[in-house]
């Protein structure tokens, strides 16, 4: 087994970093607007990704009602607020910046992104979180080779694919339909989203002489326009697979972790 290796960039915005949002943002809660806002901010809480900040003063419809909790993120502390629209209350909902935090964002809220129903970046719905600024990702077609084994058994051979590179995250290799042994997977009812290139349409599963391995490979239909080019092929996750490229054994990626403030 070779040792977790990164081969990729890294991310490079530091946790606290605070940046002005371009865009127009607009959260809704039961198909109401809560919040209006061209003046939102970001936050790093970690560096993978940023958070959006909302003045109050932007809110439309719906109040925030403090819980008398005061709490600390990684940028700073902050108090927790309940988000009151109409007769809905969506406690734990936003935390406002308290003194001690980064001077831009005191008295700003950010807001928990599962206590919103629907997010906007202009007239776009935004899933799972805000994208990155800093953030490329890219989908090049390839003639070099992809061969997948699990526990010694070959599940993909192809001739070619789709290779995609996303800042922070290993290479993903798609790989079309063709090339890989379907009798050896099953499907699964795993759904997940990616605010780059959407939401998955099937998971897959496969059972070899160690166990099952959950969830190794994924595709997605009808991704975002960005990412047509891998619309109804299939990826493996380097961390769980022995992929091949060109004949050569790649190293297992790191797995990807993630550090973030308590909010408690």
């Amino acid at each position: 087994m070779n040792d977790p290796a990164v081969n990729y960039p890294g991310l490079i915005v530091p946790v606290g970093h605070v940046e002005p949002v371009p865009r127009r943002v607009r959260g809704q809660v039961g198909g109401r607007t809560v919040f209006d806002t061209q003046r939102a901010l970001y936050v790093w809480e970690w560096p993978g990704y940023p958070q959006f900040c909302v003045p109050p003063a932007d809110l439309t419809g719906a109040t925030l009602v403090d819980e008398n909790r005061a709490g600390r993120l990684s940028p700073g502390p902050a108090r927790r607020h309940a988000l009151q629209v109409g007769a809905d209350t969506r406690a734990g909902a936003a935390w406002v910046w308290s003194e001690g935090a980064p001077e831009r964002l005191i008295g700003t809220a950010r807001f928990r992104w599962e206590a919103v129903d629907a997010w906007f970046e202009e007239d776009e719905q935004v899933f799972v979180h805000p994208r990155n600024p800093y953030t490329r990702v890219d989908a090049l077609r390839s003639n070099r080779s992809v061969r997948v084994e699990v526990d010694g058994t070959v599940l993909a051979d192809a001739p070619n694919t789709v290779m995609v590179f996303e800042t922070g995250l290993p290479t993903r290799y798609y790989l079309d339909r063709s090339s890989v042994d379907w009798t050896r997977l099953d499907p699964t009812d795993t759904v997940t989203a990616c605010p780059y290139k959407g939401r998955t349409s099937g998971y897959w599963s496969f059972t070899g002489g160690e166990g099952t391995h959950e969830d190794i490979v994924w595709a997605y239909d009808f991704p975002t326009t960005a990412m047509a080019p891998i619309a109804g092929l299939v990826a493996f996750y380097n961390e769980k697979v022995d992929l091949y490229l060109d004949g050569v054994l790649q190293p297992r990626p790191a797995p990807v972790t993630r550090t973030t403030g308590a909010e408690s």
